[in-house]
């Protein structure tokens, strides 16, 4: 989530037995106003030039969306909504966070990554075939790959890896943890965060949170409390946001586009554009936009949006629009995108994970079917129980067969 700095939406919750690529309803159109589900009004921007101009437009910042004065954008405390989080940074606060990690998030860095990340999906995927079908994908491949990846990059043993779970279904909690509890659960995670500061601090090694705390050094001025905040995020949302991927992929591929399976496994190239194009059209939640403040009268698409206004960036939408992507957006998978996608945001915000994302989606649908050529579903797909989140929501089990 920190790693994918373009979160910090709105969630609306839709019906749980509906896949979330069929979750999408409505059609780009001018700003309007809307209501969110505690009575807030805000305005909905969900063409692609406006929601673009909106999270480009410095005039339009996350920070004072938490001043005192402001609505509440949670029910109960989590991560995504956390004042100190890099995401609800603006201008000079949030580009000094920002630069602390982008460098090792470079499309040049990433593609470094590969061979060890291959290595690692080879290695889930061993864990699989030595299993007796029907099998849990979710927990036999699609939660323990981007742990794998995310526990090598930060260097985190073997403890650390064993609560991210934990940690995660409270820092993105869906409302049904008691408030008191999750805000017990967050106290104890930003604890082993400032731990694992201080103790790449004194024996700093080759991994991500010690070029964190060697690239924070050098910036100088960016508060211990926001540093913590961003090492969460890392640990949580770098694993959360590509389970989330893979499983509502394979979940829509082994539906409803089983004929794409044998190609996805044979052709690594057709496999980078499918990847691509799954990114772009299904995501990872509910969340019906992502908020912004205005700071003035700011004018889009010829609609006055008044200063002090919530704005909805909805780039669900922003993706469906016409104007950029015309055409069935589902029917020809392996077709590379007509034009940019805005699943990873745009702007200051941009994801810095982008990257990573790709690479993991990639080589883990593109590996797995490969390996399995006759995976198929072994419940209906209608019958899975969703589990839901702040941003992201997937199935909590996916049975597989071969």
């Amino acid at each position: 989530m920190s790693v994918n700095d373009s979160t910090g939406a709105c969630p609306v919750r839709n019906e749980p037995r509906i896949p979330l690529h069929r979750a999408i309803t409505g059609e780009p159109g001018p700003p309007t106003l809307t209501e969110l589900p505690d009575g807030t009004r805000a305005w909905l921007v969900s063409r692609h030039h406006d929601v673009r101009m909106v999270l480009s437009d410095p005039r339009f910042g996350r920070s004072r969306l938490y001043a005192a004065d402001a609505p509440s954008l949670s029910g109960v405390p989590d991560l995504v909504n956390n004042p100190d989080l890099m995401f609800n940074q603006d201008g000079p606060d949030h580009l000094r966070l920002r630069r602390t990690l982008r460098r090792a998030f470079t499309p040049r860095a990433v593609a470094r990554w590969q061979p060890w990340i291959a290595a690692i999906v080879d290695q889930c995927l061993d864990q699989v075939a030595r299993r007796e079908p029907p099998v849990d994908v979710v927990a036999a491949y699609t939660l323990p790959l981007p742990v794998m990846v995310i526990s090598r990059l930060m260097n985190l043993d073997a403890s650390a890896r064993s609560r991210m779970r934990h940690w995660a279904e409270h820092a993105f909690s869906d409302g049904s943890h008691d408030e008191d509890e999750v805000a017990a659960v967050l106290e104890e995670f930003a604890a082993f965060g400032a731990q694992l500061l201080a103790e790449r601090r004194r024996a700093p090694g080759d991994d991500l949170i010690s070029g964190l705390v060697r690239a924070a050094d050098e910036e100088g001025g960016i508060p211990e409390s926001q540093l913590v905040q961003l090492v969460c995020g890392l640990v949580v949302g770098g694993h959360d946001s590509t389970m989330t991927m893979l499983g509502n992929s394979l979940l829509y591929l082994l539906g409803e586009r089983p004929d794409c399976w044998h190609r996805l496994g044979a052709d690594a190239r057709a496999a980078e554009v499918l990847a691509d194009r799954l990114i772009h059209l299904i995501p990872l939640g509910d969340d019906r936009g992502t908020a912004r403040h205005a700071a003035e009268d700011v004018e889009v698409s010829g609609v006055l949006i008044p200063a002090g206004s919530m704005v909805l960036a909805d780039c669900l939408l922003a993706n469906r629009d016409p104007e950029v992507h015309p055409g069935e957006p589902f029917q020809d998978l392996f077709a590379p995108l007509e034009g940019p996608t805005l699943a990873f945001g745009a702007g200051p915000h941009y994801c810095l994970g982008a990257w990573l994302a790709r690479l993991e989606l990639r080589l883990g649908l593109h590996r797995l079917a490969a390996r399995f050529p006759g995976l198929r579903l072994a419940e209906p797909a209608g019958g899975v129980e969703w589990r839901l989140a702040t941003t992201s929501r997937s199935p909590r089990r996916l049975t597989v067969t071969w």
